[in-house]
C-alpha cells in the first residue's frame, strides 16, 4: 500500500504538474484549516553569539523589556521594537534569556496568553462584522473556525495551568475582555 501510494503521487505530480504533499508521522506539519502544507517562514540567526554592533549590556536590555511591558506592549511587539529601534536582532543572543523568562523573573505576567488574546480580538471583530452583514457565510465560517481555535487553545492552557480551570470562552465576555 505504501509503495503504491508513493508511485501514485509521483505519477500525479509528473502528469498534472502539481505537487502533492503526503505527511507521515514526524513529517511536515500541515496547516489546520487549509489544504496548504508548509513550515514556518522566519529563520533565526545561525550564530548564537552576541552581535558586535549591539552596544547595550544585558541588564540594560532587560530593563528595556520590563519598561516596554509596563507601558502595555505585548511580548511580540517588544521584540519588534527592540529590533527596529535599538538594533537588537535577538534578545536571547544578548541576554541569554527569552523575553518571557525576563518577564517571569520580574514577576510580570500576562493575564491571557498573547496568541489566545489575538484570536479573541479577531473573533470580536468578526462578531461586529456579522451583526452588520448577516448573510456573509464566508465570514461566518471564519468566525466558527476562530471560535474552535480559541476553545482548543483554552483547553490546552487550562491543562498547562496557565489559565484558571473554570475559564470558558463566551462571545459576551470576549467583547469586554478586548476593550
Amino acid at each position: 500500500m505504501y509503495n503504491n501510494t508513493a508511485i501514485f503521487i509521483a505519477c500525479f505530480s509528473e502528469v498534472f504538474g502539481k505537487k502533492l504533499y503526503w505527511s507521515k508521522p514526524g513529517g511536515l506539519m500541515s496547516r489546520l484549516f487549509s489544504g496548504a502544507h508548509g513550515r514556518h517562514g522566519s529563520k533565526k540567526p545561525l550564530t548564537g553569539e552576541k552581535p558586535e554592533w549591539v552596544e547595550l549590556k544585558p541588564k540594560q536590555v532587560e530593563g528595556l523589556v520590563v519598561t516596554l511591558f509596563n507601558q502595555g506592549t505585548s511580548k511580540s511587539l517588544i521584540g519588534l521594537m527592540l529590533r527596529d529601534q535599538y538594533g537588537i536582532p535577538s534578545v536571547r543572543q544578548v541576554t541569554d534569556k527569552s523575553i518571557k523568562e525576563i518577564l517571569e523573573e520580574n514577576n510580570l505576567k500576562e493575564k491571557i496568553p498573547e496568541d489566545l488574546l489575538s484570536l479573541i480580538k479577531e473573533s470580536v471583530k468578526l462578531q461586529k462584522h456579522l451583526k452588520e452583514h448577516k448573510k456573509d457565510q464566508t465570514a461566518r465560517l471564519g468566525y466558527n473556525l476562530c471560535v474552535a481555535k480559541i476553545k482548543r487553545m483554552g483547553m490546552y492552557y487550562r491543562k498547562k495551568g496557565i489559565l484558571p480551570i473554570d475559564w470558558r470562552y463566551s462571545p459576551e465576555t470576549a467583547a469586554l475582555m478586548v476593550k
